[in-house]
């Protein structure tokens, strides 16, 4: 009962097209919306905002970018890390060679050099797939972390590859408090989330989601399979180089092509897979059990169970418990947690009633 659509009637075109066309929907993204910019800017500690808080968003951001790619197009990839460094250091670039250039004009030109790269990059999607895609891409996260560090010209010439971020000023309004990093990075976040919640649910989501589940039927029905490959590919660099833009300008400061490596790309794809595939929310609830779980579960090793284990058992609870929690989710619900959201508000429809 708490969660029916029945007698909510759609009287114009407009409504029928909505993003969140059920009342529910609509009412809880504002609720959460609603959270996320008044109240934990209001309530969460400055450590929160800036070691927790912005980091959870772009890894969701990156884990959505991956998403879109793998969940809704079906196509591995395991370079989404290097699409993260081409969009950090062109933005970098962007705003070092470039006078007057724009902080968010940046971002997009960051973001649109990794979905240029993540096209030469998908290239071979046309001919292979799976697995053997998978190791294609991880082509690119060794070839694109070699490029940065052994050719100056993109760190400015940096003995060690490093560099550091400008400072985050638009429109005159300095971003340099972890309150106003968190709300630009909010802002971004939200605004791209609901961008490919639209996306996937038109003509082109319907044609990724297509060439997911049968390339060759899809090609029958006149879908073009290279451009519907080709796209998803650059939809998903963008987002992972705006991701990687936001990596380095609010939440570190200053980063190094090796920051990049094979584990924070597999750290992204364990996100999708813990959060669900081939779903919006699954992005963020597969970043939040991968970055939020380990510091719960820290304080609580060191809270609860500090005199009653040995210092080295208690360091590695931690882990024990991390790894014991991906088998336990991935065995009760393979499909991820956004599969447990789904089956709850299927029994919201029907509560408190049996049948």
């Amino acid at each position: 009962m708490l969660y029916r659509e029945a007698g909510q009637f759609k009287a114009t075109y407009a409504a029928d097209q909505q993003i969140f066309p059920i009342r529910q929907d609509r009412i809880g993204i504002q609720l959460l919306l609603a959270l996320a910019f008044v109240a934990v800017p209001l309530f969460a500690s400055e450590y929160w905002l800036k070691a927790i808080m912005v980091p959870f968003l772009v890894f969701s951001l990156a884990a959505l970018g991956l998403n879109i790619l793998t969940g809704y197009a079906g196509q591995l990839s395991l370079g989404s890390a290097a699409f993260m460094a081409v969009g950090a250091f062109a933005s970098y670039n962007f705003m070092l060679r470039i006078d007057g250039m724009p902080l968010l004009v940046a971002f997009a030109l960051g973001g649109l050099m990794a979905a240029l790269v993540g096209i030469a990059f998908g290239l071979p999607s046309l001919r292979i797939k799976g697995f053997y895609l998978a190791v294609a891409t991880l082509a690119a996260q060794f070839f694109i972390v070699w490029l940065l560090t052994k050719v100056g010209w993109f760190s400015n010439d940096s003995s060690s590859g490093v560099i550091t971020a400008q400072e985050m000023v638009i429109l005159g309004y300095r971003f340099d408090s972890p309150q106003a990093k968190y709300l630009l990075v909010l802002s971004i976040v939200a605004v791209m989330a609901l961008m490919a919640k639209n996306m996937v649910r038109s003509s082109v989501g319907r044609a990724w989601m297509a060439v997911r589940d049968m390339d060759v039927a899809a090609e029958v029905i006149g879908i073009r399979i290279m451009y519907t490959k080709l796209l998803a590919f650059a939809v998903s660099s963008f987002y992972c180089g705006v991701a990687g833009a936001l990596y380095a300008f609010a939440y570190l400061g200053t980063v190094e092509p090796e920051g990049f490596n094979l584990d924070l790309s597999f750290k992204i794809l364990f996100m999708i897979i813990i959060g669900g595939v081939g779903s919006i929310s699954g992005a963020f609830l597969g970043s939040a059990f991968i970055v939020l779980l380990p510091i719960f579960l820290d304080v609580l090793v060191q809270d609860v169970f500090a005199g009653l284990l040995s210092p080295s058992i208690a360091s590695n609870m931690q882990l024990m418990v991390f790894g014991g929690l991906i088998i336990f989710f991935l065995i009760v619900e393979p499909h991820g947690l956004a599969r447990l959201w789904q089956i709850a508000k299927e029994k919201l429809r029907l509560w408190p009633f049996p049948h």
